[in-house]
C-alpha cells in the first residue's frame, strides 16, 4: 500500500487539471469551488485512474467533494441502476453527503440519487428504487434492511465509499459494513476514508481493497488554527444566565449551542426565545422535514440559534456558524473536535465558547492533548459589560433613526405639540419615549449587586483559591435520573450473536436520536438483551427503533415482561436466561 503524505499548505492545480471537466466542472465552478484542497488534490486523481483509495483526513477537510466529483465524473447515466453507494455512519452524515451529490449534479439531470437512512419511511425510499437510483448513500443499518428485503441490488456496483469508517466502527457497525461488502460484486472500486486507522479499519482495507493507495491530509493541529477555543467555568445552574451575558456581548452571527440531551435542546431553545433570542431545538425526535426546515432557516438568517445533540448535528455545515457553544461539555475529546468543527469551515474564522463545570476541569488537559492547542480561559461578561453594549446599540438605534429625515420631521412636530401643551422639557419627552420603547424590561443591569458575575468569578478560580463554601456547593451538578425513570426494553440480539454494550447504544442512538443520559443499565443474556431506556419514551421513537438491526439481526424492540412473560427458548427455559436467573442448583444425591 503506498503512501501519499500531505500537509495544508501544499500548492494545488486547478480541479481541471484533476481531471474533472463538463457538467460537473461546470456545477462546482458555479457553487464557487476554486482549488481543491489537499485531500482533493491527491484522491481525484487517484479514483478518476480507477485505483482504489484509504484516505485519512479530519471532518471538514474535503473528502466529500474528492469521492463524489470522481463518481459523479465516471457515473453512466443511461444505466438506472444502483453504480456508487456510500456507507457513513449517521443519518445526519448521510444527508450532507446526499446534499453534496445533488449539488454537484446540478448539471446532470438525468442523474438519480437517493438517500437510505433509519427514521424515515420505506415507502419513499421503495419508490424511488423501483424507479431506478445511480447512486444510493446511506447508513448500514438500512442499507442491510433493504438488501434483506431483496429491494436494493447492488450485483452492478462499480464504486464503493465508506465514509467516516472510524465512527462506524464505534457505533457498532463493523459486521453490517463487512456483510454489505461480501455482498457487491469483487470488480468494484473502493474508497476508505477515516480520521484514524484503528487495527479492524486496517484489516477491512486490507481484505476488501485492491492495492488501494493510501492517502494522508496531515495538519499542524487536529482542529481547524482559524478557530479561537475559549472556556468559562461556571456551575450547572448557573449556565443559562451565563449564557444570556455572552450573546448580549458577543458579535455572533450564527450559532450552534450543544447539550447533552434531546429534552435538553428543546429546554434551552424554548429559555432563550423567552429572553428574545431567535433559537430553535433540532434533535433525533424530531422529523426530517422539520429538521431540514429549521437548517435551512439558520442558513437565510431566519434563525440565529441552534440547540443541537451531538447526533443532530453531526455533517452539518451552514457558512453563517460564528460561534459554537459546548453549553454540555462532551466527556470525549472527538466529539469535541466534531463539534467546534461546525464554525471555521473552508478558510471562515469561527469561535467555540465551552462552558466547564468546577467538576470537569480535569477534561481541559484532554481538549488541549487531542487539539493541540490551548483553550483561553475567558471572564463573564460584567454587568458594566452588558451596560455598555446595550447603550451602543440604543445609540446606534438612535442614529439610524435620525438618518430617515422625511419620518423625522412628522415627529418633529408631535413632540412640539406635545411640548407646547404639557410645558414639558424635550429631553424628559425623549427620556419617556425612551421608556416607551424599552418596555418592561430596564435597559440596564445594576452594576452594584452583580451575583452572577461574583458567583462566576468564584467558581473560576484556581481550585486551590476557592473556599470550603465553593467546595461544598453542589449545584453544578446536572440532575440525574433516578431507577424510575427508566424502562426495561427487550431486544433480540445477545451473546451469542457476539453483540457489546456499545454496539447497542450505537444502532439505538443513531436510528432513534437517543443521548448518551437515554441509556440506564443494559443486561446482555446469551439471546437477547435488556437495555434500561427513559420511561416516557415517545412512541415514535419506539417505531424508528423496531425496524433496527444490530450485527445484521433485527432486534424486534418490545418493553421486557420480566422472567415469567418471556417466549421459551428451544430447549425449554426461559429464553436466554443466565445460570444466575434460575436460582441455586439443587444438589445431585449419587444412587449407590
Amino acid at each position: 500500500m503506498e503512501d501519499d503524505t500531505l500537509t495544508e499548505t501544499a500548492a494545488t492545480p486547478g480541479f481541471e487539471e484533476l481531471g474533472i471537466t463538463g457538467s460537473v466542472l461546470s456545477a462546482i465552478r458555479d457553487l464557487g469551488y476554486e482549488t481543491p484542497s489537499p485531500i482533493q488534490q491527491a484522491t481525484i486523481p487517484t479514483l478518476l485512474s480507477g485505483r482504489d483509495v484509504v484516505g485519512m483526513a479530519q471532518t471538514g477537510t474535503g473528502k466529500t467533494a474528492a469521492f463524489a466529483l470522481p463518481i459523479l465524473q465516471r457515473l453512466d447515466v443511461n444505466r438506472k441502476v444502483p453504480q456508487a453507494l456510500v456507507l457513513a455512519p449517521t443519518r445526519e452524515l448521510a444527508l450532507q453527503v446526499a446534499e453534496a451529490f445533488e449539488s454537484y449534479a446540478a448539471q446532470m439531470p438525468d442523474v438519480r440519487l437517493l438517500p437510505v437512512y433509519g427514521g424515515q419511511g420505506y415507502g419513499v425510499q421503495l419508490s424511488a428504487l423501483r424507479r431506478g437510483v445511480q447512486i444510493v448513500v446511506g447508513t448500514p443499518g438500512r442499507v442491510m434492511d433493504h438488501l434483506a428485503k431483496g429491494t436494493l441490488d447492488l450485483s452492478e456496483l462499480d464504486y464503493l465509499v465508506l465514509d467516516e469508517a472510524d465512527e462506524m466502527l464505534k457505533m457498532g457497525f463493523a459486521e453490517d459494513v463487512e456483510q454489505i461488502l461480501s455482498q457487491t460484486p469483487e470488480e468494484k472500486q473502493v474508497a476508505l476514508f477515516s480520521a484514524t486507522m484503528p487495527a479492524q479499519i486496517r484489516r477491512i482495507a486490507q481484505q476488501y481493497l485492491r492495492d488501494p493507495q493510501e492517502i494522508s491530509v496531515k495538519s499542524k493541529t487536529a482542529t481547524n488554527a482559524n478557530i479561537t477555543q475559549r472556556y468559562l467555568v461556571v456551575s450547572y445552574s448557573q449556565k443559562v444566565d451565563a449564557l444570556t451575558r455572552i450573546l448580549e456581548v458577543e458579535n455572533f452571527d450564527g450559532m450552534i449551542v450543544f447539550v447533552r440531551t434531546k429534552n435538553e435542546t428543546e429546554t434551552l431553545a424554548e429559555k432563550l426565545r423567552a429572553r428574545g433570542y431567535s433559537a430553535a431545538a433540532i434533535n433525533g425526535d424530531i422529523p426530517q422535514n422539520l429538521r431540514e426546515r429549521t437548517v435551512n432557516q439558520l442558513k437565510e438568517a431566519k434563525l440565529d440559534i441552534l440547540v443541537a445533540t451531538d447526533v443532530a448535528a453531526r455533517g452539518l455545515d451552514v457558512e453563517r456558524i460564528s460561534h459554537v457553544v459546548n453549553f454540555d461539555i462532551p466527556t470525549d475529546t472527538e466529539s469535541y473536535v466534531h463539534r467546534i468543527g461546525r464554525t471555521g469551515r473552508a478558510g471562515r474564522t469561527g469561535d467555540a465558547i465551552s462552558f466547564i463545570t468546577p467538576r470537569e476541569r480535569y477534561l481541559l488537559g484532554h481538549i488541549e492533548k487531542a487539539t493541540r492547542q490551548q483553550p483561553t480561559q475567558m471572564q463573564l461578561p460584567t454587568a458594566e459589560d452588558v451596560n455598555s453594549t446595550r447603550l451602543a446599540r440604543f445609540d446606534d438605534a438612535i442614529t439610524e433613526a435620525l438618518q430617515d429625515t422625511g419620518r423625522l420631521d412628522a415627529y418633529r412636530d408631535v413632540i412640539a405639540h406635545y411640548v407646547r401643551n404639557h410645558d414639558v422639557p424635550e429631553v424628559d419627552v425623549a427620556a419617556a419615549l425612551a421608556i416607551v420603547a424599552q418596555g418592561d424590561k430596564p435597559l440596564l443591569i445594576e452594576a452594584e449587586n452583580d451575583q452572577l458575575a461574583a458567583a462566576v468569578a468564584a467558581d473560576n478560580r484556581p481550585p486551590r483559591e476557592r473556599t470550603g463554601s465553593d467546595r461544598g456547593a453542589r449545584e453544578d451538578r446536572p440532575p440525574r435520573r433516578g431507577r424510575g425513570d427508566y424502562e426495561p426494553y427487550r431486544i433480540e440480539v445477545g451473546r451469542r450473536h457476539r453483540v457489546e454494550p456499545r454496539q447497542i447504544v450505537g444502532a439505538l442512538a443513531n436510528e432513534g436520536g437517543l443521548g448518551r443520559d437515554d441509556f440506564g443499565a443494559i443486561q446482555i443474556r446469551p439471546d437477547f438483551s435488556i437495555v434500561e431506556l427513559p420511561a416516557n419514551l415517545d412512541r415514535r421513537v419506539l417505531e424508528k427503533l423496531r425496524d433496527t438491526r444490530i450485527s445484521g439481526k433485527l432486534i424486534e424492540i418490545a418493553p421486557d415482561r420480566g422472567p415469567r412473560g418471556r417466549r421459551p427458548s428451544r430447549d425449554g427455559d426461559a429464553r436466554g436466561q443466565d445460570r444466575d436467573d434460575r436460582g441455586p442448583r439443587k444438589p445431585r444425591h449419587r444412587k449407590d
